[in-house]
């Protein structure tokens, strides 16, 4: 693989990795550009395994024989403080890519041959987005599908707090809202909304009505779900709590539901 010597944070050949700590520019600039941005190796090494192709490497002179990738990706090699000027952070883990964002199946590819779908609506924490793709992969979710307002799978928190299980789990990003939610019942699925209510049902008792395909669909960190996502869904579903606490992190709720409904 060509490896080149890097000694400017000026130079062009960088912009991928400019300013990774502005999530607001990440934002806006990672999608336009068709990229996505994976740290560490082992996060590197599991984005590889899964087929997608990387733009270039940026690494520390440390890292240099860490990853292997395709003859024609060139791999940058700076110095940690270069690194850490160019990106904005310490680079504690001494390796980025910079890669090519994969095309999203449409709902209704995705869908096919699931039982186990979590719907996530403006959840805006990458942090939390990531566990939640962890939890789906490790308990055995079959998909995700994030509503047109919630954060970024593939960006640079997500992925690394997931430990690159997004690229493990299919997902894709609605179209329209709530109509996704028409369309994954119209796909047969029974949408199950995880929130607080009055008329809500306990997550053992829906779990125990054992649903040929469920999709389980959680809200905002702060709010929770809208009322129109709440009224599309089929049920509303309360995980039953004690000690005075009326709700779990959304990451943790994901968990449990994901386990009752296996």
């Amino acid at each position: 693989m060509p490896v080149i010597a890097i000694d400017s944070v000026d130079d062009p050949r960088l912009e991928d990795y400019r300013g990774l700590t502005d999530v607001a520019l990440r934002r806006r600039l990672e999608p336009e550009r068709g990229l996505y941005m994976a740290e560490g190796t082992k996060v590197i090494e599991r984005a590889l395994a899964a087929g997608h192709e990387p733009r270039s490497l940026l690494l520390s002179e440390r890292w240099v024989d860490s990853v292997a990738v395709p003859s024609d990706v060139p791999v940058y090699v700076a110095t940690e403080g270069l690194l850490e000027a160019v990106t904005g952070y310490q680079v504690h883990r001494g390796a980025l890519a910079a890669m090519h964002r994969p095309a999203l199946p449409s709902l209704a590819d995705l869908a096919r041959d699931a039982r186990r779908i979590v719907v996530l609506e403006e959840i805006v924490d990458h942090t939390n987005v990531g566990a939640i793709f962890r939890s789906a992969a490790g308990i055995g979710a079959d998909a995700i599908v994030v509503a047109p307002t919630c954060a970024d799978p593939l960006y640079r928190r997500s992925v690394k707090v997931s430990m690159g299980t997004v690229f493990q789990v299919p997902w894709t990003r609605a179209e329209s809202w709530p109509g996704a939610l028409d369309d994954l019942r119209r796909l047969g699925f029974v949408v199950a909304a995880l929130a607080l209510a009055d008329d809500a049902v306990s997550l053992d008792d829906f779990a125990a009505q054992r649903h040929e395909r469920v999709a389980l669909l959680m809200g905002a960190e702060g709010d929770g779900l809208t009322r129109a996502a709440v009224a599309a869904a089929d049920a509303t579903v309360t995980i039953p709590m004690a000690g005075g606490v009326d709700s779990l992190n959304v990451a943790a709720a994901s968990a449990v539901a994901l386990w009752a409904v296996r």
